[in-house]
């Protein structure tokens, strides 16, 4: 910003009583003599560099993230509304910041550069321009304050972030149970059954290791997984409403047959198709054949599901899935852990665009699915299973956990199983009020599910039948000879 001599002010010289030398060098810069506000006069060019204004400014503090409030008996945690998107969000904010200080400290100094400019004013238009002179160092004092501020919202965001990560990392590390969490019931609890894992695994491996590194004791070489092939069962045509619901009360169904089968549904888009694959949890009366049997927890937790994977994307090829077309994985207990894994096996990813994956009462909290994939999980609090790898679900943007608070109970006279909360019956109840919340988390989770599946309609439903390869016969082991007794001797001595 430049001036010449004259430019912008009127002619007001000095009054006679004023010489030139009432006007004086003071730090290198001109102080005004006389005028009442000349105290303030070049006072920003006479700090040196940057103003440091040590006083309060404004009276706003940083934002601050707030946890989601519970939607009745939903307690939700990640999304759109959780603590970690909303810190990111913030972090955004304070590198928008950091920008925009930079912007006012290039304007503090083009102040600067102007009070130099207008100084030579002085000696011709003595009033107008120490009220000009005044008038900038004020306005720059503005800026600076304001510069000030921007520096202490930053600073706080950054510490409100800083304070989160290592809560979350305090969390990684057991805690011991109250003497009133202690307290022995069956079922255990989601809560109770997370403090015994987390303080049987230690912190610094993963359910993962733990599991594969048991399974890999030559004892137990019979529980590792073995291949799986697939059979078509059945395929219809039925009128189907894809809502999160609909989805566990089919998987249900599905679970009950026991044995084996998955289904793959096929469903109208607004014209487009997308996928639907419906895997049930552990089937523990079935054969050793059905992938689905306590065995198959370990192939689940310990091995990624690498034969159960690439079963369900044969069963998607077969179904007429074509590459690159939308799938969304549903899943119950072990099915759970069988449907995150699809999450990040990149050779699945590779050919189907997996957009989202429902689970219900299934451990997952070890399974970190890739980039951009969709997430929702149902716990509940009477149910132990959730809890069952001593880890909890991430806090994401895309990731959505929502714990069931309400009392479940066995009705009389029917088999608890593994506990009242674990029932998917109740899941079901907890996916309709999730599908009907205005939380925001949940909102916008529900949101891309309905997105991928469309509204219903027509859809061609095909069962396939998952079948592990059988343990390979072992040989019967030659028994060593048995030396010759006495009596035999005496027989061959006999014969010569």
């Amino acid at each position: 910003m430049a001036f010449s001599r004259g430019e912008g002010l009127q002619d007001h010289h000095c009054p006679a009583s004023f010489s030139t030398d009432a006007c004086t060098r003071v730090g290198g810069g001109r102080r005004c003599c006389g005028a009442p506000s000349l105290p303030k006069c070049l006072s920003l060019k006479r700090t040196g560099s940057v103003m440091a204004d040590s006083a309060p400014v404004g009276a706003g503090a940083a934002p601050q993230p707030s946890h989601p409030a519970s939607d009745g008996i939903l307690s939700i945690r990640g999304g759109v509304g959780g603590m970690s998107f909303q810190l990111e969000e913030l972090l955004r904010g304070a590198g928008t910041l950091d920008e925009l200080v930079q912007q006012l400290v290039g304007i503090e100094n083009e102040a600067r550069q102007v009070q130099d400019l207008l100084e030579p004013f002085l000696y011709d238009s003595y009033r107008t321009g120490c009220d000009a002179l005044n008038a900038v160092a004020e306005s720059a004092k503005e800026v600076g304050k304001v510069r000030q501020e921007l520096v202490e919202v930053a600073g706080a965001v950054r510490a409100s972030h800083r304070d989160y990560v290592e809560a979350e990392a305090r969390n990684v590390i057991p805690r011991f149970p109250t003497l009133d969490e202690m307290k022995p019931a069956w079922p255990p609890t989601k809560d109770m059954s997370n403090y015994l894992a987390s303080a049987l695994l230690p912190y610094w491996t993963t359910p993962r290791d733990v599991v594969h590194d048991v399974l890999e004791v030559p004892q137990l070489s019979d529980m590792r997984p073995r291949p799986v092939s697939i059979e078509k069962m059945d395929e219809s045509v039925e009128h189907m409403e894809p809502s999160m619901a609909v989805s566990l009360r089919r998987l249900e169904r599905l679970h009950a047959r026991n044995d084996g089968e998955i289904e793959v549904i096929r469903l109208d888009n607004n014209g487009s198709p997308s996928w639907m694959v419906l895997i049930p949890g552990t089937q523990p009366d079935a054969p050793s054949t059905n992938p689905f049997d306590e065995q198959g927890i370990g192939e689940a937790l310990g091995y990624d599901s690498e034969e159960v994977v690439p079963a369900v994307g044969q069963a998607l090829r077969e179904a007429g899935a074509e590459a690159g077309e939308p799938v969304v994985a549903v899943g119950h207990s072990q099915g759970g852990i069988h449907a995150m894994n699809l999450s990040r096996n990149k050779a699945f990813l590779s050919e189907f665009d997996l957009k989202y994956v429902l689970t219900a009462g299934a451990p997952v909290g070890g399974i970190t699915p890739e980039p951009g994939i969709s997430s929702l999980h149902l716990e509940h609090v009477q149910d132990w299973v959730p809890g069952a790898e001593g880890r909890n679900n991430v806090d994401t943007k895309d990731r959505v956990t929502v714990t069931l608070t309400n009392e479940v109970k066995t009705p009389d006279g029917q088999d608890p199983g593994i506990g009242p909360g674990h029932d998917q019956e109740n899941y079901a109840a907890g996916a309709a009020l999730v599908t009907a919340s205005r939380d925001e988390s949940l909102a916008a989770s529900t949101a891309v599910f309905a997105g991928v599946v469309g509204v219903g309609g027509a859809a061609k439903v095909t069962r396939f039948k998952l079948e592990r390869a059988p343990l390979p016969v072992q040989p019967p082991t030659p028994r060593p000879a048995s030396p010759p007794t006495i009596q035999d001797t005496r027989s061959g001595t006999a014969t010569r």
